[in-house]
C-alpha cells in the first residue's frame, strides 16, 4: 500500500504556501518533513489530512483518491496528530485515548477497543494517568495522550505535525521510538513534521526538506541533511559530526 501526494498546491487567499509537492510513503517507513518556519510543513499535513482542500493536486492510496472517502474509511487510513490540541474539560485520559477506537465502534466499544486503548497508553507511559482529567495534566502529558490515541486508532498511516514539540528530551525519544516500533513490521507508515534535524537523522528512513513551499531535496537523511543544505535552507552554518550512534548536526554560531 502506497500513500501518494501528487502535484500538491495549497495556500491562503492569494498567498501560495506550497506548490508542486509530490512524494510517496510506503508502509514500514518513517518519512520526515523538514524546513524552517513558514516553509509549508503544517499546511502540507493539513491538506493531506483533509482539513484543507487542495487548490490542485491529489492525495491517494494505491491510486484511489482520499477526497471522496467516507469519514470512517478515512479514519481507518489516516491517524492525525495535530501540532496543537485543545483538551476537552473533564474528560479522562483513558476516555481521550479510547476515542481513537471510534472508527471501529458499532453500538458501543468492545473489549478489544479497551485493550487497544490500554496498550497504547502503556506504550506511551501514561497508564498511571488513566483516571486523570486531560485538562489537569501538563502540556507534554497531553501530547503523549494524543499520540496514544493515534496508536490506539491503528491507522494505515500516521500523519504527525511536530509531535515532540511539547516533550522533554527523554520523551521525544520515547515518542519517536514508539512510532518507529509500531511501523517497523510494515503494517503502517508515518509522515512526521519535525524541527529537530538530529531526531530526523536518527529515526527517519527518508526526509523531505522544504524551502519556500517547494521540495529542496529528498532522500536518505545522510544525503539530505548536509552542511550545504542546512546553510541553503536555514541560513546557518553547521558541522555534521560522527557520534556513538551515527551522524549528528552541530549548529555553529556565525561570527
Amino acid at each position: 500500500m502506497t500513500l501518494s501526494i501528487e502535484g500538491m498546491r495549497q495556500g491562503y487567499h492569494d498567498n501560495i504556501v506550497i506548490d508542486d509537492i509530490s512524494f510517496d510513503i510506503e508502509k514500514g517507513e518513517m518519512v520526515s518533513i523538514l524546513g524552517p518556519n513558514g516553509s509549508g510543513k503544517s499546511t502540507l499535513i493539513k491538506t493531506i489530512c483533509r482539513i484543507m482542500m487542495p487548490l490542485s493536486g491529489n492525495v491517494s492510496v494505491d491510486g484511489v483518491s482520499i477526497q471522496g472517502m467516507e469519514p470512517k474509511e478515512f479514519s481507518h487510513l489516516i491517524g492525525y496528530v495535530p501540532q496543537k490540541y485543545m483538551p476537552t474539560d473533564y474528560v479522562t485520559v483513558f476516555d481521550s485515548v479510547l476515542i481513537g477506537r471510534a472508527p471501529y465502534m458499532f453500538w458501543s466499544y468492545s473489549d478489544a477497543d479497551f485493550l487497544h486503548a490500554g496498550m497504547a497508553m502503556d506504550r506511551m507511559g501514561i497508564f498511571d494517568l488513566a483516571e486523570k482529567y486531560v485538562n489537569n495534566i501538563s502540556g507534554g502529558q497531553i501530547q503523549k495522550v494524543v499520540l496514544a490515541r493515534a496508536i490506539a486508532q491503528d491507522p494505515e498511516y500516521f500523519i504527525l505535525d511536530e509531535p515532540t514539540s511539547a516533550l522533554d528530551l527523554k520523551n521525544q525519544m520515547l515518542a519517536l521510538r514508539t512510532i518507529k516500533d509500531v511501523i517497523s513490521q510494515g503494517k503502517a507508515g508515518a509522515l512526521v513534521a519535525l524541527h529537530d534535524l538530529n531526531l530526523a537523522m536518527h529515526f527517519c528512513d527518508r526526509v523531505i526538506l522544504l524551502k519556500d513551499g517547494h521540495i529542496h531535496s529528498s532522500g536518505r537523511p545522510v544525503d539530505v541533511i548536509t552542511e550545504d543544505s542546512i546553510r541553503d535552507v536555514y541560513g546557518v552554518s553547521s558541522e555534521i559530526l560522527e557520534g556513538r550512534d551515527g551522524l549528528f548536526v552541530h549548529i555553529l554560531e556565525d561570527e
